[in-house]
């Protein structure tokens, strides 16, 4: 199982502040130039490793935007692909019937993906 807020025992996380404590202040340039700073590229790495490697993917709401682009990115793959929704949706989203399932609570989603790696 991989964590993307330490991707392995030697690392934290990423976080925009390594790259510049004033992040949240900057402009669409200044955004798209940090992207290329080796802190984000070494934090994508490690995340797309484990997005590659990965069998089943869950999108535990709620959560933002990097973590759907990633549920998206993995339904395309073909992966098994689950929307963990256990409380209230801040939005109904049609775009989760490309999933494999939406369950409502972790046991739910433990039985779906079992019956799902045994089938």
């Amino acid at each position: 199982m991989y964590d993307f807020r330490m991707p392995d025992l030697a690392q934290h996380g990423f976080s925009w502040a390594e790259v510049d404590q004033d992040w949240k202040r900057w402009t669409p340039g200044e955004f798209r130039d940090a992207l290329q700073h080796p802190a984000a590229k070494r934090g994508f790495n490690f995340d797309m490793h484990a997005l590659e490697a990965a069998d089943v993917t869950v999108l535990v709401l709620p959560c933002g935007r990097s973590a759907h682009l990633e549920l998206g990115y993995a339904a395309g793959k073909g992966q098994l692909t689950f929307v963990l929704c256990d409380s209230v949706l801040d939005e109904a989203e049609l775009m989760y019937l490309m999933n494999t399932r939406v369950c409502l609570d972790v046991p739910e989603l433990v039985e779906c993906i079992n019956e799902q790696v045994q089938d």
